[in-house]
């Protein structure tokens, strides 16, 4: 058993839902991408008495009482969030933090990792696996969906995301995307999403996606990813007021997309944007200028895609990987 240990959680980008509705047997299905920041970070150690500090410290609390009492675990400890993925930003934070913590308990306590269970435990996963899969490993993942058993949505594929390629991630501090009860309600209320879209989303990850990955090819694989955020974008549009929750987002990626970048797009309900470059040199250029012309209280950062999952470390003992 170790003294402390400490996670740290990629972000992810939400790229698109494969099928929303569940039409052809399973539902929602994702494409999404960790990165290499934002993250969470946090230290888990004995104590005691257990005290929980940090941004998120709610949400961290909440999970560490769950765990401690499912894993019969009586001890106290103390619970840093060293860092915390934006909230309601549409990058996963509240997957990352429930298996960040977990996971520091677990190895804390010399207990086998069990990513997955502790992910339905904490009731994570259940529309995207992404954020799952991301912990466990990097790239760019796609799973299968929810077949309505309750267990995570299946890997189906994953490829190394190249190296010398940008994400400009263009985020928005006065506003946050659909979540909790607002959430389920939209899924609700929209209608089915047809079944010639699934096709069209299905046919761009599998001719464009992924070989646009394997070739190295930027256009192709912006290319697919904005034409699958333009159709999940247009069936969502209803609910979150427009194909982007920010306007301000909205403005600014399109503008980067004109200087040259490729597959412009939101993550999950936003209001993050997202853009793709092709190198650090390009991706900086793009951000200069649009610095200059971005509104008040937009973000935006270059930043990598991710081809590894959690980092795992601990007194005396050094893991990557789960």
């Amino acid at each position: 058993m170790s003294n402390s240990v400490t996670i740290r959680v990629p972000a992810r980008l939400h790229l698109g839902f494969l099928d929303p509705s569940g039409g052809s047997g399973r539902r929602f299905g994702s494409l999404g991408l960790p990165l290499s920041e934002p993250e969470t970070v946090v230290t888990l150690s004995r104590s005691s008495e257990t005290v929980v500090i940090g941004p998120e410290s709610d949400r961290a609390a909440a999970h560490l009482a769950t765990m401690t009492s499912r894993l019969g675990i009586r001890a106290r400890h103390r619970l840093v969030v060293e860092e915390a993925i934006p909230r309601h930003a549409g990058l996963g934070s509240g997957t990352q933090i429930a298996l960040a913590v977990a996971a520091a308990l677990r190895t804390l306590h010399g207990l086998p990792l069990d990513t997955e269970g502790d992910a339905k435990l904490l009731a994570r996963g259940n529309r995207s696996g992404i954020g799952i899969a991301s912990f466990a490993e990097g790239g760019v993942i796609v799973d299968a969906g929810n077949d309505g058993s309750g267990r995570p949505p299946p890997v189906v594929a994953r490829l190394p995301f190249p190296d010398d390629w940008r994400v400009i991630l263009v985020l928005d501090q006065a506003q946050g995307g659909l979540h909790g009860d607002q959430e389920i309600e939209a899924f609700r209320a929209l209608p089915p999403f047809p079944a010639s879209g699934v096709g069209e989303i299905c046919r761009h990850v599998l001719t464009g996606v992924m070989p646009g990955l394997v070739e190295q090819d930027i256009d192709a694989f912006g290319s697919a990813v904005a034409a699958i955020q333009m159709l999940v974008g247009e069936h969502f549009a209803p609910a979150q007021g427009g194909i982007f929750t920010s306007k301000r987002v909205e403005a600014a990626t399109r503008r980067l997309a004109a200087a040259g970048a490729v597959g412009i797009g939101q993550s999950s309900w936003g209001p993050t944007g997202f853009v793709f470059a092709a190198s650090q040199a390009a991706a900086a250029t793009m951000v200069a200028a649009e610095k200059k012309v971005a509104e008040g209280g937009i973000e935006i950062r270059i930043v990598q895609g991710r081809n590894s999952g959690a980092e795992i470390s601990s007194t005396g003992l050094n893991l990557v990987g789960s």
